[in-house]
């Protein structure tokens, strides 16, 4: 039986979303130049970004909590598509930073609400499937999206990038608006109060604190590949969109492995995924300097960190069961706490270029820890979540 329809117009609205949160990484140059600011100045603009993000999805899940699902995502979009235009038109920094805090929440919003409404299309025996085809969006945007904004900002300058954007959501918008259904009336949820309430239960926390130490370890290596492919490696800079379309495309086959398994045998893939991401980090901090092997691991540690944390992200919405609104929010959080601290510290330890690897590899086995330290204390097994 195939998946709705929707859930690829939602998935598109995800991708371009994804492409915005990335492609700055090869834009800084230019814009800094444009605007008249430094480089590092123009890296606060990822930095605000992903803050939003955190901020973002409990906040925007709060405001939108009891509207249809439909018109929240369709408005999530437009104000999405509108910073993007004022990023595109702006001549000041100021405006720009302001923009991307904006776009950020939309995000925020948009995702929490997405996820929530994605599960609500299809059967129970079927969650997992759909939310890797919302969650391919974001894989898909590092493997398509990052380098083609890189390669359109490089050809027709920064403000291309942010004008195919907002290009992008023009369909999405449309297919929501048509494709989505309309939330049938239903009886009144729980209290906002009791939502918050949920937070307090020992499972939810438990597979929150485990996504964050996955994508923490995710976006640490993601974020310094480069110093390691023109480092260790010795390849030509020519080479780090090459590493990154791998790690990217090992992501969109890692997701869509969790989705495949993930309804019915999560807790194999939580128990094998995660002890051979801990080797993969481990295996790539000591292979760096060999090429062929550093690209090839690249490739299978995407698969890995997105099998494991799609399947944490399923997780997160079957212990939330109790928050219907604010699930999503928890789990849309949760993912972006790992993705601000996982930069963080891996900048920290860049004195040596396989630094942020080796700081992968403590935070999956400190994720590891956690797990069976609160597994045992659940009284079940420790690769059950």
């Amino acid at each position: 039986m195939p998946l709705p329809l929707p859930l690829y117009l939602l998935a598109l609205a995800v991708f371009a979303m994804g492409t915005s949160e990335f492609m700055l990484a090869g834009l800084l140059p230019d814009l800094a130049r444009d605007l008249g600011v430094s480089v590092g100045a123009a890296g606060a603009l990822t930095s605000a970004f992903a803050v939003g993000m955190v901020i973002g999805a409990p906040l925007m899940a709060v405001l939108a909590r009891g509207r249809a699902g439909r018109s929240g995502l369709f408005g999530f979009v437009l104000v999405f598509l509108a910073a993007h235009v004022a990023g595109a038109l702006t001549t000041s920094f100021g405006v720009l930073l302001v923009s991307r805090v904006v776009a950020a929440l939309a995000n925020a919003g948009f995702l929490a609400l997405a996820l929530t409404t994605a599960i609500a299309m299809v059967p129970a025996d079927r969650t997992a499937r759909a939310l890797a085809v919302l969650l391919g969006g974001t894989t898909v945007a590092t493997v398509v999206g990052v380098p083609g904004g890189a390669l359109l900002g490089a050809h027709a300058g920064w403000r291309a990038a942010f004008w195919a954007v907002a290009v992008l959501c023009v369909p999405a918008a449309l297919g929501i608006l048509r494709g989505v259904p309309a939330a049938e009336p239903s009886p009144e949820g729980p209290s906002l109060r009791a939502e918050f309430g949920v937070l307090r239960e020992p499972g939810l926390v438990r597979v929150l604190v485990l996504a964050a130490l996955v994508n923490a370890a995710t976006f640490g290596a993601f974020t310094f590949l480069a110093p390691v492919v023109t480092g260790p490696a010795g390849l030509t800079s020519s080479w780090v969109s090459a590493a990154l379309v791998l790690f990217g495309a090992g992501s969109f086959a890692g997701v869509t492995a969790a989705g495949r398994l993930g309804d019915r045998h999560a807790g194999r893939v939580l128990a094998v995924g995660g002890p051979l991401l801990l080797v993969g980090w481990v295996a790539l901090a000591a292979l760096a300097d060999r090429p062929a092997v550093l690209l090839a691991l690249l490739f299978v540690q995407g698969a890995l960190s997105f099998a494991v944390g799609g399947t944490l992200i399923a997780r997160i919405l079957y212990e939330a069961a109790g928050a219907p609104a604010l699930g999503g929010a928890y789990a849309t959080a949760a993912l972006n706490v790992g993705a601000v601290v996982g930069p963080l510290l891996a900048a920290t330890v860049l004195g040596r270029p396989t630094g942020p690897f080796l700081l992968s590899a403590g935070l999956v086995a400190a994720a590891l820890a956690f797990a069976a330290v609160s597994g045992s204390r659940r009284g079940g097994p420790a690769s059950r979540c």
